[in-house]
């Protein structure tokens, strides 16, 4: 028995021929490389041509390299990909903010340059012998105290956004009469939309609730909007202003004309500052150009948007909304509020 075991043992453990070692050992050879290029070269390659594309600003590379697996490997290039894309993003911010700002330098200077020379070139033709005319003098003088006024508009608007952005200008939230305020807007603004002959009317339901926010930035919003509305209105237009609720808790303020109107790629840019559709029309007018740019600041300070549509020719509805007070607050507008039309 022990002899037929030893002959079984020999026979297993016999040594093999030279050439099978060798196909063996080439064999695992090209196996193990199979597995370690799959495990870790062909994807370390991936993770080194995304770094090489972040390094050297090639976004559009970034998008097609593939991560592929679920170990380490797979996740540091995952979060190499998201990083690239992160930084691909922040990188386009900067290009539009240095846009910007470009575009804001030149408009600003553009703004000032225009007063600046007019009131130099008044002064000087006063000093140069126009002040010995009493009719030319008054009428100069009167220029002259209509462009520093442009100039004063400009800087207390640009000082105005640079407060609500920077956080300086708080927003005093509370209840107020959203209907009283419209029709004291629309009385002080009575007069010039007279000069052109336009209908400026309001719509407010009898029994509106208080709406919450800082009254009197809002009365600077409704002011911008249908004071916008009447300068690019037509002679003999109509201006409506509405208010009305909606449920379950909000207020929404319409203003509506039937005016110029704008394009539809327009629309966009109506809230960028000095952006204006009609250039002319604006600056004859005495308008900055940070009017609706101011209105969708302090609707953001709100937590609001200004909502625009408009048809070019058509005319334009601006609208936004507030939140409206609680329902025992509400109670105290139902006397005395407005329906006019």
């Amino acid at each position: 028995m022990g002899t037929i075991v030893t002959k079984l043992v020999s026979l297993t453990v016999a040594p093999m021929p030279l050439w099978a070692i060798v196909v063996s050992g080439l064999a695992m050879g090209v196996g193990g490389y199979v597995v370690v290029y799959q495990l870790a070269v062909r994807r370390l390659r991936e993770l080194e041509r995304l770094l090489r594309a972040i390094e050297e600003r090639s976004f559009d590379d970034v998008g097609g390299v593939s991560i592929e697996g679920g170990d380490e490997l797979t996740r540091l290039g995952q979060l190499a990909k998201r990083s690239g894309a992160s930084v691909m993003e922040e990188m386009e911010q900067m290009k539009k903010m240095e846009s910007y700002r470009r575009d804001f330098i030149g408009n600003v200077s553009h703004e000032l340059k225009t007063p600046i020379f007019a009131i130099k070139g008044f002064s000087e033709t006063l000093l140069g012998g126009a002040l010995e005319d009493p009719t030319v003098k008054r009428s100069f003088v009167e220029k002259i105290l209509h462009n520093a006024s442009r100039l004063e508009n400009l800087a207390r608007d640009l000082s105005e956004i640079s407060r609500i952005e920077t956080g300086e200008l708080k927003m005093d939230i509370s209840p107020f009469r959203i209907d009283l305020l419209i029709r004291e807007v629309i009385e002080t603004l009575e007069p010039r939309a007279g000069d052109k002959r336009i209908d400026l009317r309001y719509v407010v339901p009898m029994q509106l609730p208080l709406a919450m926010g800082d009254d009197e930035r809002i009365r600077q919003v409704l002011v911008n909007l249908i004071d916008n509305a009447i300068k690019y209105s037509n002679e003999e237009g109509r201006v409506e202003v509405v208010a009305r609720f909606v449920e379950p808790s909000a207020i929404k303020i319409s203003v509506v004309d039937d005016g110029i109107g704008v394009m539809q790629e327009q629309i966009p840019r109506l809230t960028e500052r000095f952006y204006r559709v009609d250039k002319s029309r604006s600056r004859s007018q005495g308008g900055t150009g940070l009017g609706l740019s101011i209105v969708k600041h302090i609707l953001g300070a709100h937590g609001k948007k200004l909502k625009v549509q408009s048809t070019e020719g058509r005319g334009s509805t601006f609208g936004f909304s507030l939140d409206a007070a609680a329902a025992e607050m509400a109670v105290e507008s139902s006397e005395g509020s407005l329906a006019h039309a």
